[in-house]
């Protein structure tokens, strides 16, 4: 039996990319799991494919920048599956422009999805751990060193990884682990798109001690992992999935 099997919980960003993965991941290793993410259809999508393979699955939208809309995805997830032993926050947005050429309403926007939507995330799924859980905050190695032209998703990503550190002690107490994954580029198709038809993946790939990006998929085996039984001595770090380069 899985160590994660029987567990209720919640995805953020579960859409697409490593949030699709993640929550298909819990199913498949017989979690329930609500799909959260600002896009319905993306959602209904991954919760579709967990179904198809006999996984228990929940579309909720949610937009992680508004606190209504946070609670109320966070409480329809306890009301439909009865209670929270797990939640990841992996929704997120991303920014590439040096600092001088940033607007203050731009920078304000990364932090306030990557950052303060994690914050907001996290402040309505800890009251509802009931005898203990795990949390864990999609970060990513950028909040570990520097990004460049990256200057308000390294901040906000930093800020993340600093708060879960805080959260691991404030409620160890109360059986609750936080901890942070810091994925190395991923091939998602966001970031894919993003790198477009340059060079950007190879010379990403020729960086990186295995020799390629990770999957989706090798970041969701982190993330579930730090949620299962068998991280239950875990708390507190920041967990790089980067194929070596912070080694």
């Amino acid at each position: 039996m899985s160590e994660v099997s029987r567990k209720v919980g919640l995805v953020t960003g579960a859409g697409s990319g490593i949030g699709r993965a993640t929550a298909i991941e819990f199913a498949r290793q017989g979690a329930a799991v609500a799909v959260l993410d600002i896009d319905e259809n993306t959602a209904a999508e991954t919760t579709e494919m967990i179904r198809k393979n006999g996984g228990d699955a929940l579309t909720v939208p949610i937009d992680i920048a508004d606190e209504r809309s946070v609670r109320a995805a966070v409480e329809r997830t306890v009301t439909a599956h009865g209670g929270l032993d797990f939640a990841v926050n992996n929704a997120g947005t991303a920014s590439h422009r040096r600092l001088d050429r940033m607007t203050l309403d731009e920078f304000e926007r990364v932090v306030r999805v990557n950052l303060a939507g994690t914050f907001l995330c996290m402040k309505y799924e800890l009251p509802l751990f009931e005898g203990g859980g795990a949390i864990v905050n999609i970060a990513s190695n950028g909040g570990l060193y520097a990004i460049p032209h990256a200057p308000a998703y390294v901040a906000a990503k930093h800020g993340i990884v600093g708060f879960t550190k805080v959260a691991a002690v404030d409620y160890a107490a109360d059986g609750i682990r936080v901890n942070a994954v810091c994925p190395g580029p991923t091939r998602t198709p966001g970031f894919e798109k993003w790198a477009g038809d340059t060079d950007m993946i190879a010379r990403q790939e020729a960086i990186t001690p295995l020799g390629r990006l990770a999957t989706p998929e090798e970041v969701a085996a982190a993330a579930v992992w730090l949620c299962s039984d068998a991280a239950s001595y875990v708390t507190g770090i920041a967990m790089s999935v980067d194929g070596g380069r912070r080694a």
